[in-house]
């Protein structure tokens, strides 16, 4: 047993609900490792979990979906389960559920592991993964994004947002985001995206119809939902796709979500995708094939901008600072 904090949650509700607790971590079992993290990500994803939006198995539970860290410990014979070729003291990471990542410590299957290139800072690595995993999902399973194309992502400065717009740019699309800010549009620019449009000030429907002259975009990607949702439907070209990855504007009530058929066609003639990265990496090799797809780009130059990085123990100060949409790339905790 080792003694570990961990930051975890009794019932929904807002950041309070996050406490600190020190645990006894048993030994990995058959098939584990425990991974002693040295940087864990902060996603939308967790403040959902927190408020009850997605389901958590049981509660009390400790929250977060990705981290890095160092193998400290290898169970037993892993019953034939492909685990690659981990060992003590490798760099590594992961993402995707079961949650967990919000500990010094954890135990975590062997083959969910993924090692970290030389080159990649466990931060990028802690923050980017399930980013990088989201980008390939939406561009080569959702719209399979290709050269010439034009993506419209909203949040362009976000973490995702700039790992769309780098990964987006290196297929060769032309990218546009919409931010909140002019700081926030000069950090989409420096991440590939050849246009920002001002939301506060203008109209990104008209503006997007105008920069694609009048056409619409192939591909948009919404993170915001409810009436940006919407809106950014207005943006797709007959034919065209936009793809729901999240609800950050989501108020509790449910009915908000509910889209109308009728937004999408006839007239409109454009599909509408609700990807789940988590469903995506819920199939090994699919996880796999996505983790590999995001650590080659890191590997080879993407970056997301750390916008705030906290110890371990100010979780819920960073679930209030994400929340507030202030923050401009990534969250991070510090386990020391």
């Amino acid at each position: 047993m080792s003694k570990e904090l961990v930051i975890r949650m009794s019932q929904p509700g807002d950041a309070g609900v996050l406490q600190a607790a020190s645990i006894d971590l048993p030994p990995p079992g058959a098939g584990e490792v425990r991974v002693r993290h040295t940087a864990i990500g902060v996603n939308f994803a967790d403040i959902y979990h927190r408020i009850g939006l997605y389901r958590l198995p049981e509660l009390p539970a400790v929250l977060g979906v990705e981290a890095a860290g160092v193998v400290e410990a290898i169970g037993g014979e892993p019953g034939g389960q492909d685990c690659g070729d981990v060992r003590v003291g490798d760099r590594v990471a992961y993402a995707g559920l079961p949650a967990g990542a919000y500990a010094t410590a954890r135990n975590i299957a062997l083959n969910r592991l993924v090692k970290i290139p030389a080159g990649v800072s466990d931060i990028q690595a802690a923050g980017t993964l399930l980013r990088g995993i989201t980008a390939h999902m939406l561009f080569q399973h959702v719209a399979r994004v290709r050269a010439g194309d034009t993506v419209l992502v909203q949040a362009a400065a976000g973490g995702l947002g700039q790992v769309l717009g780098q990964w987006g740019a290196a297929l060769g699309a032309r990218m546009i985001g919409t931010v909140g800010s002019a700081g926030k549009g000069g950090v989409a620019r420096s991440k590939g995206y050849q246009e920002a449009i001002l939301y506060r000030q203008m109209d990104f429907v008209a503006e997007a119809m105008r920069l694609t002259d009048g056409r619409g975009v192939d591909f948009a990607v919404d993170g915001v939902g409810g009436e940006t949702l919407s809106k950014t439907l207005q943006t797709v070209r007959p034919f065209g796709m936009a793809a729901s990855v999240g609800q950050a504007a989501f108020s509790g009530n449910e009915d908000s979500a509910v889209l109308p058929l009728s937004e999408l066609g006839p007239y409109r003639s454009i599909a509408l995708a609700r990807p789940s990265v988590f469903r995506f990496m819920s199939d090994l090799s699919r996880y796999r094939e996505g983790a590999e797809a995001a650590l080659a780009r890191l590997a080879n130059g993407l970056v997301m901008d750390v916008s705030l990085a906290l110890p371990l123990a100010e979780a819920a100060e960073a679930h209030r600072q994400l929340e507030s949409g202030k923050t401009a790339g990534g969250v991070i905790l510090l386990p020391t």
